[in-house]
């Protein structure tokens, strides 16, 4: 009889609409050239409309079948991810049986120079980042002391691995932030940088969306089966927010 290489689900969720994504938008509607927030990114709290999405995410894990529900949660330590998973959980009535455990190889991209700035910021600022960025390319370009794509794929191997050694047969939960749910198609797909890209040029990863890969004993990889999907979040009637986690260089 054939083993489990991987678990046998793993159910991406980007966080809610948080503080962050309102404030981007408000200050790229009067082109601010800096976010109006006053605390660290890792303590940016959900919007209303994220808490609302949440709870839609829960109420979406209530329903399923007991064969797919997940039985392990691991999130991001930052507070929009932590949130998100809280509220999801109690939705879902399952506080008592699905544990969240925090782990900081799923926390956002880290902007080192550039947290706080928009894209209009970054551009009046920074014109040499804008123009390294644009040279080195989106996945490669590392913010001075933050990180680039790639870097986070380092992060993503490193929880990949930590799948297939304790969680083979497990149904996995994971809620995260849009990079590093972009950069884990990247490791589970063995896609190219260019494959990577042309994806994320589509359309923008949701919050609380759904990205789930599901495996068979035996199987070598994981297949993906959803990928930015909205319908829990859309036969709940909330909003459909799209709003990018972070800013980059205008290009």
């Amino acid at each position: 009889m054939q083993e489990f290489l991987w678990p046998a689900s793993l159910t991406l969720v980007r966080h809610g609409e948080s503080e962050g994504n309102l404030a981007d938008q408000a200050a790229t509607k009067v082109q601010a050239e800096v976010l109006d927030l006053d605390i660290r990114d890792p303590d940016v709290d959900l919007s209303d409309a994220g808490a609302g999405q949440a709870e839609a995410l829960g109420r979406w894990l209530r329903k399923l079948n007991d064969d797919d529900r997940p039985e392990v949660a691991l999130i991001s330590t930052y507070q929009r991810a932590r949130r998100t998973a809280e509220l999801a959980v109690e939705a879902a009535g399952a506080t008592e049986t699905l544990r969240l455990k925090g782990d900081e190889r799923l926390r956002e991209r880290e902007l080192g120079v550039l947290d706080g700035l928009t894209s209009a910021g970054i551009s009046k600022r920074m014109p040499d980042e804008v123009q390294r960025r644009d040279r080195l390319g989106k996945f490669y370009y590392r913010p001075p002391v933050g990180e680039s794509w790639a870097d986070v794929a380092l992060r993503v191997r490193s929880v990949v691995a930590t799948l297939q050694s304790g969680y083979l047969g497990r149904r996995v939960l994971m809620v995260s932030h849009q990079a590093v749910i972009m950069v884990f198609r990247y490791v589970l797909e063995e896609l190219t940088e260019r494959d990577l890209l042309e994806i994320d040029k589509g359309t923008p990863l949701a919050n609380c969306s759904l990205t789930r890969y599901t495996a068979a004993p035996g199987d070598e990889m994981m297949s993906l089966l959803l990928y930015n999907d909205v319908e829990h979040l859309s036969d709940e009637s909330e909003e459909i927010t799209e709003e990018p986690d972070a800013a980059t260089p205008a290009h």
